[in-house]
């Protein structure tokens, strides 16, 4: 099991964006933390309004965007476009090549993560997918999975049959059991949490764990955590 602080991750700073990035990124490279599992990138990203980022290309990767707080307006060449908020999930398969802006149209900051993961084959058709999830359980919800176990749920599909992702609203004192997968990532979205084995952990912390799973409870406040579970 390895901790990784809110405050231990790169940063890139400018006048329209905040960003922490849990791995190797852009500019900033450590040749030990280029990735975990099949995650490439896992960015905590905030965008000021009326800016964002310009038509950009991608090729090979699954990219996941979950968002926190205010609405994202995605386009790409395939023709697709959508605003992602809270609650919606949604994927872009970069495949064989695909561009793309994300934009924040509103009047309030957008907080989002966007993860990128490996898919199982190269040079796939570009495409795209979005879908809104009920998180009023309490439980871990599949947002965005491969995997076999979450073929009959409403989790957007990832070209990855070996990943998949879940998401956490847990209230005050909620606790949820996480999964012993080879290799899971857990991240602290929003407020607290204390993991067992692990101790208490705050917004923007994460663990990587190896076959351990253990048990969550959010804080006084609750908490949104985002988990990837890799085999």
């Amino acid at each position: 099991m390895e901790i990784r602080r809110a405050d231990e991750r790169f940063r890139t700073v400018s006048e329209w964006l905040d960003s922490r990035h849990s791995f190797s990124f852009g500019p900033h490279y450590d040749p030990a933390n280029v990735g975990f599992g099949f995650l490439v990138a896992h960015n905590d990203e905030t965008v000021a309004p009326g800016t964002g980022f310009e038509t950009h290309p991608h090729q090979d990767l699954e990219i996941v965007t979950w968002v926190l707080r205010g609405a994202l307006a995605h386009r790409d060449s395939q023709g697709n476009s959508g605003i992602v908020y809270p609650g919606l999930a949604q994927r872009m398969s970069a495949g064989s090549g695909i561009q793309h802006s994300e934009w924040n149209d509103g009047g309030e900051p957008v907080h989002y993560a966007q993860m990128w993961v490996r898919p199982d084959a190269f040079d796939l058709p570009p495409s795209y997918e979005q879908a809104e999830l009920d998180l009023t359980t309490g439980e871990l919800i599949p947002v965005a999975s491969g995997l076999a176990k979450h073929a009959s749920s409403t989790a957007i599909r990832l070209n990855q049959p070996q990943a998949g992702m879940s998401v956490a609203r847990l209230a005050p004192a909620q606790a949820v059991e996480l999964p012993a997968a080879p290799y899971l990532h857990l991240f602290v979205a929003t407020g607290t949490a204390e993991l067992e084995g692990a101790g208490e952990l705050g917004t923007g912390d994460a663990v990587r764990q190896a076959d351990s799973g253990g048990r969550l409870t959010a804080g006084p406040g609750g908490a949104e955590v985002l988990v990837w579970e890799m085999y």
